[in-house]
């Protein structure tokens, strides 16, 4: 038996030793679990496997904060804690995650076991939590608010009875009572939304909840602080919805919200919450919003031959599916290489199956699999299949790219043939972008089986599978979900409704690209000579900017031609220089963080972006509809800094200068609605 113990003792050492080389580490010693690496390490008291922090280190600065409270960090019942258990295993990397620690801890609270995953990433300042539940469903309910969605008539009784619980996901109480706090609102349907980020500055004191996916706590006596990430959709979509996410009460700070409602969980089989996220930082906001994208980064990685793009598709000019056919397919594969184009998809139209949005028959997402050719290439439209248009685009080096629709009713059951469909297509085209529309996530079965879809695809295609999510309407993943699956196509703007608006676009990827990674967003430019007589004599429409500014304003992103290549004049064509050039230097500028500068931009401002790399990065400069020929722009580069600017894209001469004692750099362009892109260098 000793032998035994001896032999075990030794496996957890080397064990340990062998995940701290790796920069991650966890080890439960009596009654002490900590979990951590280089960068932060977090403490819990064992408490029975129901955990209790104990301390939260920033190691980089040497900060500890001790929690004040002796209370569970997660809490949903009041049963006592039993039956804790604690194991810990690498998860090695794959196209989608790098390698990362998964600790993961299971306790029996009465009826209910309740599962722990945390996540820890080398030289990454934060720690994920994703948490299952399983067992009894006898629960104390909680009647609150609710999202006005989630009401149902009152004639479902059995309805009726399925109220959210109130749960807390994660908490802490430190000492102090300046805290500067910050929670930010997301907003996505951006069909009916133009302004998709709120931010509230507080000083916590009494109790007090907020809504919001964020929450920034900085501690002014040292300036060092924490921040927690909700991962679960905006706040107005969110699954059994109790009114708010974070209450703050002076030094104590808690996430609250499962997403759940009691009859979601099962006897047998693990259902997962929403996740909690926690990270550290020492400084002000580069260093908050530094530490907030390191972990973005993580969650996938960002392949340059499978997630950059500079993608086409024809939606934008509101033909919508009756133009889609072979030839028109071809011409626009064509267009696409003329214009420098990476990526051309087809959307809506391509398949036999007809979707409420055909303009030329009554279509219906309704039993879509009653029709089992549903998803395959319509005769009609495309005699020989998709081959022609995906051989002509691989001649030209332009990706074909489809749109798709998952089988919606009974919460996704029929999952399994839409992972059937879309893995035919990859295997028989070779097409592994596929934008994702239609989605309604009402329930949390149908968010499973959403997770089983895409998982079960890139299961079956080595991960090569990027999925384009639609932001635009409906109950769908937000900002903070899915993020594994793809990228986000964040919103439709037409000339022919005169909703586009270069300023309007920018600024939503101006603001959004603070808290989401702007890599991580399709941003649209549109046909500027549609329509452009719809404008009259407004100063901003489209058409008062160059091509080449409207491309520009969608960089910082993934740039998406929201337009049939076929309808554009030729003199738009100059644009493929810009493009081309682009996508030579678009990776090496997505790699860095990626950080909204100067004003917010209003058509008026003077406002950019800036990618941090060490020593190096990018700037993108605006100059909009403003006299000021000269700007001085606000940067996250300090006072002092010796900064090397050479051109790279748009127009702009070399600067050699001194970052201004306000963080401030002066660029020079002599024409309104213009650009410049640099790459610079600092200068010891």
């Amino acid at each position: 038996m000793m032998k035994r113990f001896s032999l075990l003792l030794i496996f957890l050492v080397s064990f340990y030793a062998a995940n701290a080389q790796n920069g991650y580490y966890s080890r439960l010693e009596k009654d002490t679990l900590v979990v951590g690496n280089k960068l932060i390490e977090r403490k819990f008291l064992w408490n029975n496997g129901n955990l209790i922090t104990y301390s939260l280190t920033d190691k980089a600065s040497q900060q500890t904060w001790l929690n004040r409270l002796k209370t569970p960090d997660f809490q949903l019942t009041k049963d006592a804690a039993s039956n804790g258990t604690y194991a810990s295993k690498e998860v090695k990397e794959t196209a989608i995650p790098p390698n990362y620690l998964a600790v993961e801890v299971n306790v029996l609270l009465g009826t209910l076991t309740v599962k722990k995953v945390y996540r820890i990433y080398e030289d990454s300042p934060v720690i994920a939590c994703d948490i299952y539940l399983k067992g009894s469903n006898d629960l104390a309910l909680d009647g609150k608010a609710i999202n006005a969605v989630d009401r149902k008539n009152i004639e479902f009784a059995e309805d009726m009875k399925s109220q959210q619980m109130s749960a807390i996901l994660d908490q802490i109480k430190l000492d102090g009572f300046h805290w500067q706090t910050k929670i930010v609102e997301f907003f996505d349907v951006t069909d009916w939304n133009n302004n998709l980020v709120q931010e509230r500055n507080i000083i916590p004191y009494r109790k007090t909840n907020y809504r919001g996916n964020l929450l920034v706590a900085h501690n002014n006596e040292n300036n060092k602080g924490f921040f927690f990430l909700k991962e679960a959709p905006t706040s107005s979509v969110q699954l059994a919805y109790q009114g708010y996410d974070f209450t703050t009460d002076f030094g104590h700070f808690t996430m609250s919200g499962l997403g759940l409602t009691a009859k979601d969980i099962k006897n047998n089989e693990w259902t997962k919450a929403y996740s909690s996220v926690i990270g550290v930082y020492s400084g002000g906001e580069l260093e908050q919003l530094s530490a907030l994208r390191n972990y973005q980064k993580n969650v996938r990685k960002l392949l340059p031959q499978r997630d950059e793009m500079v993608m086409m598709n024809t939606w934008g000019d509101r033909s919508q599916d009756a133009k889609v056919n072979e030839k028109f397919s071809l011409l626009e594969v064509e267009k696409a290489a003329e214009l420098g184009v990476s990526h051309f998809q087809i959307d809506d139209g391509w398949q036999i199956g007809k979707s409420p949005n055909s303009a030329v028959a009554k279509g219906s997402f309704k039993n879509i699999w009653d029709n089992p050719d549903y998803w395959k290439p319509d005769p009609a439209k495309y005699p020989n299949g998709l081959h022609p248009i995906v051989k002509r685009g691989k001649d030209l080096g332009v990706e074909v790219c489809l749109w798709f629709n998952p089988s919606v009713q009974n919460d996704y059951a029929d999952w399994q043939k839409d992972v059937n469909a879309l893995v035919a297509l990859y295997k028989e085209y070779g097409i592994r972008t596929f934008k994702i529309d239609g989605l309604a996530i009402p329930t949390k079965q149908s968010e499973i089986n959403l997770r089983k879809l895409f998982d079960g695809v890139l299961e079956q295609t080595n991960n090569e599978v990027v999925f384009n999510l639609d932001a635009t309407a409906g109950r769908r993943a937000g900002y903070y979900t899915f993020n594994e699956y793809g990228n986000i196509f964040l919103e439709n703007r037409y000339t022919d409704w005169q909703n586009y608006y270069p300023y309007w676009t920018l600024r939503n990827l101006w603001q959004l690209s603070k808290y989401v990674p702007a890599e991580k967003l399709q941003i649209e430019f549109l046909n500027k000579w549609r329509n452009a007589e719809k404008y009259g004599n407004d100063i901003f429409a489209p058409n008062n900017h160059s091509f080449e500014y409207l491309f520009a304003t969608t960089m910082a992103a993934q740039p998406l031609a929201w337009f049939e290549g076929t309808g554009l004049p030729g003199e738009a064509l100059k644009v493929k220089d810009l493009i081309k050039a682009y996508r030579k230097i678009q990776h090496d500028f997505h790699l860095g963080t990626i950080l909204p500068i100067g004003d917010e931009p209003s058509g008026r401002s003077w406002t950019g972006f800036q990618s941090l790399n060490g020593n190096r990065g990018y700037f993108i400069f605006y100059r909009e509809n403003t006299n000021e020929a000269v700007g001085a722009v606000k940067t996250w580069l300090p006072a002092g800094t010796k900064v090397k600017c050479t051109p790279v894209l748009g127009n702009g001469k070399k600067i050699n200068t001194t970052i201004a004692k306000n963080g401030t750099i002066e660029v020079a362009l002599p024409k309104i609605n213009d650009f410049v892109m640099y790459r610079y260098e600092i200068n010891k």
